[in-house]
């Protein structure tokens, strides 16, 4: 039996949704972008082109979920499939677009550079339980006019793992999508096997720019996946209440999901989002916060009551070094998100109000992702019944450590952390070093990164990246790209 989690009946699903219709067919959404007004347009919806407003009707909402796919593939550089995004399927992903790195020799908060990048890479490339990389951080050696293209670029040289990316210009989508296009050889491969999830985040209240709306239409008609991304502010930018927070995150979907589906019918798509409470005192908006957590895990039920895979961001943390804080809030995001079911997981490795990115918190997040799969694994009969012969074998030898069944079912039974987690006695953990969580945590990265296995692409393809990367790179006054050592 696996276990769930809910936190909406059906009945508040539908008015939730009824209400987020209303708003974007009354209210409107608005839309910086002409070209993306007249596609809404053409297919029926009125438009205000003075206000920059859409007002979509019901009808093009329908439309737009009947042609949405429940689910979708993604596949790794070499063409394997990794994910199926469907059901209650949960894969996670390290937590992305970071403008800072937590150096885990010095302690401090940086800015990260090529280097740290290459070495994130290494690590995910380790970590089994986290399927996909992110273009998790910003190298700060590049100008910001590549900088997502060459996360990008880095992470398809060095890693084999799919990467879950997103533009911050309508021109960096062209030189990304060639980049996969270098890997896959043709638009027809990589429509038939995805490389890469793009993140389009709509604006609060009920907006989209001119740049994302922009990558909506053209992920959609090169059939890239997209994880919408929508930021409701509890109490901020959205109502305080957590179903109008639902509410504000439903309508600015919907019209996303409208744009992708009038641009391809059938274009894949995550209904995901980055909400989180305003915390008042502060100014911030913590990712740790449980409500936060819940407003995750709520957006997924209505994602799945409209029959599409989803995703949150949600296992992470806003304090600023790998301590408690940072285990209770990540590990409870990612429980929770397990046992909701979200399809993407995105945060393992983030801290400080998702800014921040650990190579130290990633590892321990990784043991966090492997502990809530087997939770969803659950608990079922091996060899149980009947249980008058293993208990009489229990009687007679004293003990059941070498028994058959116990040789039979160890492994899948019990999950076997990694050096990260410490389950020796005192005397043994004296005798080892007394190692705090960091230090197993420095540890294992060192570990990770020294039996790193370069990719299995093609030099070929490896040499057609670094030449079209190299490209782009000339083009905003680089003579040449960053050392990769």
């Amino acid at each position: 039996m696996r276990p769930t989690l809910r936190l909406l009946e059906d009945s508040l699903i539908e008015r939730i949704l009824d209400e987020a219709r209303t708003i974007v067919g009354t209210l409107g959404v608005e839309i910086h972008n002409p070209g993306v007004l007249a596609l809404l347009g053409d297919h029926g919806a009125r438009i205000d082109a003075a206000g920059s407003r859409a007002f979509i009707p019901g009808a093009l909402i329908d439309r737009a979920l009947e042609s949405a796919p429940s689910g979708f593939h993604l596949y790794d550089v070499l063409g394997q499939e990794t994910h199926h995004f469907c059901g209650d399927r949960v894969h996670f992903t390290p937590g992305s677009a970071a403008i800072t790195v937590l150096d885990g020799d010095t302690g401090e908060i940086r800015k990260p550079h090529t280097a740290d990048y290459i070495k994130y890479v290494k690590v995910v490339s380790g970590l089994r339980h986290i399927e996909a990389q992110s273009t998790a951080f910003i190298p700060a050696d590049v100008p910001s006019r590549v900088s997502d293209s060459y996360r990008l670029y880095l992470s398809l040289l060095y890693g084999e793992k799919p990467v879950v990316t997103g533009a911050f210009t309508i021109e960096a989508f062209a030189i990304m999508r060639d980049l996969q296009l270098a890997v896959r050889g043709s638009e027809t491969a990589l429509a038939e096997k995805p490389l890469t999830i793009f993140s389009c985040c709509p604006t609060s209240p009920i907006k989209w720019s001119d740049v994302t709306s922009q990558n909506v239409v053209d992920c959609a008609r090169a059939s890239i996946p997209v994880e919408f991304i929508s930021m409701p502010l509890t109490g901020f930018m959205a109502p305080v209440t957590l179903v109008g927070s639902i509410i504000e995150h439903a309508a600015e979907t919907l019209s996303g999901l409208v744009i992708s589906q009038l641009a391809n019918p059938g274009a894949p798509v995550l209904w995901g989002g980055s909400p989180a409470i305003f915390d008042v005192r502060y100014e911030t908006t913590p990712m740790g916060a449980v409500e936060t957590m819940m407003l995750d895990c709520a957006n997924s039920e209505v994602g799945k009551f409209l029959g599409l895979p989803t995703q949150g961001y949600i296992q992470m943390s806003d304090a600023k070094q790998l301590d408690a804080q940072a285990g209770l809030e990540s590990t409870m995001g990612a429980t929770l998100a397990a046992l909701s079911g979200i399809n993407s997981v995105s945060g393992p490795g983030m801290l400080d109000f998702e800014s921040c990115q650990s190579l130290e918190k990633l590892v321990v997040d990784h043991e966090v992702c492997a502990m809530t799969q087997r939770l969803l694994a659950g608990i079922e009969p091996r060899d149980d019944f009947p249980s008058l012969p293993l208990f009489e074998e229990l009687l007679r030898e004293k003990h059941l450590l070498i028994a058959k069944h116990t040789r039979k079912h160890l492994k899948a039974e019990i999950l076997v952390p990694g050096p990260v987690i410490d389950r020796a006695n005192h005397a043994r953990w004296v005798e080892e070093g007394s190692l705090t969580l960091g230090a197993r945590a420095r540890a294992e990265v060192a570990r990770l990164v020294a039996a790193y296995t370069p990719s299995r692409l093609a030099d070929e393809a490896k040499a057609e990246l670094t030449r079209r990367m190299a490209a782009e790179a000339k083009r905003y006054g680089m003579d040449r790209l960053p050392a990769q050592t």
